[in-house]
């Protein structure tokens, strides 16, 4: 029982992991548009008014600054 525990179950772990690290990497892969940019973020972010104008235009400066 002890090799259970200390053995097996943490490979098993492992495989499970690996495993969906590598679904998520192929669905990535297969959808790159779902990625959004950080100035689709923001502009998300002001239209459902979680940020002023103010906060949204400093915010767009610093981004083309590369702040």
């Amino acid at each position: 029982m002890l090799w259970l525990i200390l053995v097996i179950l943490p490979m098993v772990g492992i495989v499970f992991l690996v495993v969906y690290l590598v679904i998520r990497e192929e669905k990535t892969l297969q959808n790159p548009s779902s990625i959004k940019t950080a100035e689709q973020i923001l502009d998300e972010r002001y239209a459902k008014g979680e940020i002023t104008r103010e906060e949204y235009q400093q915010k767009k400066k610093d981004m083309e600054k590369g702040v």
